[in-house]
């Protein structure tokens, strides 16, 4: 990873039975760099790595527009 770019995680619970169609989708997205489902408190882990943060704001929001996703956590990596 450069270090001009902006790296981030984010965890999501979705509807159940969506999990993989969730990721499917998420891989589509520009930026994205890694998406799997998990088992435990969350349903899939995603990986996006932007220019800025401007940039990653709008993949998370573009992210967060999928109607199967319930919940979202976003960690930003310093």
């Amino acid at each position: 990873m450069a270090s001009n770019k902006v790296k981030a995680y984010i965890l999501l619970n979705v509807v159940l039975g969506k999990e993989n169609d969730v990721i499917n989708e998420m891989k589509k997205i520009p930026n994205v760099t890694d998406a799997n489902v998990v088992y435990g408190e969350y349903d899939a882990i995603i990986e996006i790595e932007a220019n800025s943060l401007d940039e990653l704001n709008k993949t998370i929001a573009q992210i967060r527009r999928n109607n199967s996703i319930l919940r979202t956590v976003t960690l930003i990596v310093v």
